[in-house]
């Protein structure tokens, strides 16, 4: 097939070709000026009416297990949920219970936008039900706030301890508030929801072909598949049921570690592979858990370190003989100072594929990018703009004026680090749309919140450079050979948009949709 008349983002630069070749699902010519050739006799020819396209995007840092187990929770995201007792009230509206699953769910609220000033607690939820157990997720999946029944079903009380890495939440008189922060202390509750069955999570999954689909997302990292039991049987046969994106698995480590499995070559190949391990070295900025040097404003307040030093060293030796990538959730300071003392002068093990992934990558000064730019083990840094577009209350609040300036400096991944790019974390923010790809591309641009306000505009990129972390750049951070690029020889996936993204005013980037994606040459969505 030859496609012409296209304005062709070939993934890498500000230059654009006009036309492309496709043959059994690859590109075999791209045609950098307006010349085109003949068609072969009986070719197929598609004139795109001078419209743009992208190589298909790539989303290296998403939740898809996570967004299919919570496809019957009750949706609390903003804007549609901005007060306690709105999100008491979309509450209320969950489904009857079913016999054998008494629970409600919840996912997405941000206290931050509250106008109550407080994060909402176990006497909340108990308007909501007294009889029934409820769990409901911040946005940000490092919180959790239960109510009164769902305490006493967990045998939490006053004389529970703290699990390690982890604070359960406690009133003025030392009671249980039902907020969980930080995995330890949330899986106490969660893991007594009733599991579910096999077929369903598989169809689930399948679901999630249209939400891929239409925001052009070709292939994605799941960095933390354990949501889901037995995640690469489970993802393969959802994608013999569907058309899912090409999907990198990473187990979080404290889910295998007492049986880590020993992966097989067909385990870290096809369609649906293992791609990693992920381990949680800190928390989360919007809720003040985030491993930092410096203090929270106002406080002597650190964070939390979530995971220790000797399982960071187990998770590293498991992959390493494997043959997988570690990926390490670290969003401050000190976080990430951690994992370059432990890695930065290792040799890798994976060649020109980064051996470890940083992930969220929040504060980030010149020494540490320098650091990793030098180091000798191979490094990704994987960063996101939807984060302080999305959550800037909270930044606004836990980032003094000094960690403002190193927070989140993409221009310098950009222009320092040869692994870098941006992603997603759906459906892990205060965003109801947190993988569309042309929201955080306008945020990288233009560095602004929701709210209109600024951060740190110094690490402000191109649009063309915003793509890249989502494309070229991106497929530099995990095993996605053949795609980011529309060049001969790689994988015909590619995005046709309904506006010209290089041209139109910044503040309508956030407006432009995906009008077809085609994967290997064939065209698998039409809007």
């Amino acid at each position: 097939m030859l496609v012409h008349n296209a304005k062709v983002f070939t993934g890498e630069g500000e230059s654009f070709a006009f036309a492309f070749r496709i043959e059994e699902g690859r590109f075999t010519w791209v045609g950098t000026d307006e010349r085109v050739p003949e068609p072969a006799p009986g070719e197929e020819v598609l004139d795109l009416g001078g419209a743009t396209v992208l190589p298909g995007l790539l989303d290296v840092h998403t939740h898809p297990a996570l967004m299919a187990s919570l496809m019957d929770a009750v949706v609390v995201l903003p804007p549609a949920v901005s007060s306690i007792d709105e999100m008491v009230e979309a509450l209320k509206g969950a489904e009857d219970p079913e016999p054998d699953d008494p629970w409600i769910e919840g996912h997405g609220y941000d206290d931050s936008r509250f106008p109550e000033h407080r994060s909402p607690n176990r006497h909340d939820l108990d308007r909501v039900s007294d009889t029934r157990p409820i769990f409901v997720r911040r946005c940000d999946v490092h919180t959790a706030v239960v109510n009164s029944v769902a305490l006493e079903m967990a045998g939490i009380t006053r004389d529970t301890p703290d699990p390690p890495h982890a604070e359960i939440g406690r009133d003025a008189e030392g009671e249980p508030d039902g907020l969980l922060l930080e995995p330890n202390a949330i899986d106490l509750v969660y893991g007594l929801i009733p599991s579910v069955p096999d077929d369903k999570r598989i169809s689930r999954m399948a679901r999630l072909d249209q939400h891929f689909l239409e925001r052009g997302i070709v292939a994605i990292g799941d960095l933390a598949s354990t949501f889901s039991p037995k995640p690469l049987e489970l993802f393969r046969a959802a994608r013999e049921q569907s058309w899912l994106p090409r999907l990198g698995l990473y187990p979080i480590w404290e889910h295998i570690k007492d049986n880590p499995p020993v992966l097989s070559d067909e385990d870290r190949s096809g369609e649906v592979f293992i791609a990693g391990v992920k381990i949680l070295l800190d928390g989360a900025y919007s809720n003040a858990t985030a491993w930092t040097n410096e203090p929270y404003p106002g406080t002597c307040d650190h964070g939390i370190r979530t995971t220790s030093p000797e399982d960071l060293a187990d998770a590293a030796a498991w992959a390493r003989a494997n043959g997988v990538q570690l990926a390490v959730h670290a969003m401050g300071d000190a976080a990430i100072d951690a994992v370059l003392d432990e890695f930065a002068d290792e040799e890798g093990w994976l060649g020109d594929l980064p051996s470890v992934r940083i992930e969220h990558s929040t504060l980030f000064s010149p020494e540490m990018i320098a650091r990793v730019r030098d180091a000798r083990m191979p490094i990704a840094v994987v960063s996101h703009t939807i984060f302080f577009f999305a959550e800037y209350k909270s930044y606004e609040q836990n980032l003094s004026p000094e960690q403002a300036r190193i927070a989140y400096p993409i221009r310098s991944f950009h222009t320092e680090l040869k692994h870098t790019a941006l992603s997603s974390d759906a459906p892990a923010t205060a965003h109801s749309d947190a993988d569309n790809v042309f929201v955080s591309v306008q945020a990288a641009v233009d560095r602004r919140s929701w709210t209109g306000a600024i951060l740190n505009p110094d690490e402000s990129v191109t649009v063309a450079q915003a793509l890249e972390l989502y494309t070229s750049r991106a497929a530099t951070c995990m095993a996605l050979p053949g795609l980011g690029r529309i060049e001969e020889g790689y994988e015909a996936s590619f995005v046709v948009l309904d506006k010209d993204i290089f041209t139109i005013p910044t503040d309508d980037i956030c407006r432009v949709h995906v009008r077809e994606t085609w994967v290997r040459g064939q065209r698998e969505y039409v809007a």
